[in-house]
């Protein structure tokens, strides 16, 4: 808080604001990594097992706009040799992977396991979110202020002043880390992946000033 003579005697202070909820979608990358003695081989295995999990996607009620694709690559795998001799290529990686939108958290276990069964031996990642986030920011804001006028209530019936108008307001927003899952998957689980949501936070803070009475 500072409280300042100058042209206007003014009160400024900071407040925040924080919004709670659980979220309701999750951002995957998942994909498959395939190696073979030929491109042509790796690339062979790699759409076949593609093709199967954006089916499988499809059938589990993904919409076409939420499954885009992320990644795609075809590498030389090299031997390499300590004795000077230059690297010779032993076969070909390809990767492939997509960023999937699931809309519906309670079917997000089975659907990890649909695809890891079908082939997916890379999940990257798994971002929880909100999707109507300003409507919880809107309500950070609205706390933000009501904190900030209060604190300034509190100061000026201290101070022996009455607040005036307000001068000025503005935001500052804390954007909290998120939650993430990664794993290199490696074999089909038996059952469906266990994945807690948890909660997303929004927190907004606000500058505001006040002329002094």
């Amino acid at each position: 808080a500072a409280l300042a003579d100058d042209d206007k005697r003014r009160l400024s202070l900071t407040g925040t604001g924080t919004v709670s909820a659980a979220p309701d979608k999750a951002h995957i990358s998942t994909g498959v990594v395939s190696d073979a003695a030929s491109a042509s081989a790796a690339l062979a295995a790699n759409n076949r097992a593609m093709t199967r999990i954006i089916a499988e996607l499809k059938t589990q009620g993904l919409a076409a706009k939420d499954i885009q694709t992320a990644n795609f690559s075809v590498q030389p795998l090299y031997r390499r040799f300590k004795d000077g001799r230059p690297a010779e290529i032993t076969g070909y990686r390809v990767t492939n992977s997509v960023r999937i939108t699931v809309r519906d958290l309670p079917r997000l276990g089975t659907i990890l396991d649909k695809v890891v069964t079908l082939g997916s031996n890379r999940i990257n990642g798994i971002e929880f979110a909100l999707d109507d986030a300003e409507k919880l920011r809107d309500a950070a804001r609205r706390k933000a202020v009501a904190d900030a006028t209060r604190k300034a209530r509190l100061y000026a019936e201290s101070a022996g002043v009455r607040l005036g108008d307000v001068l000025s307001i503005s935001e500052t927003t804390a954007y909290p880390p998120r939650p993430v899952y990664r794993a290199r998957l490696q074999a089909a689980p038996a059952a469906a992946v266990p994945v807690q949501s948890g909660e997303q936070s929004i927190q907004v803070q606000v500058n505001m000033s006040w002329a002094l009475k």
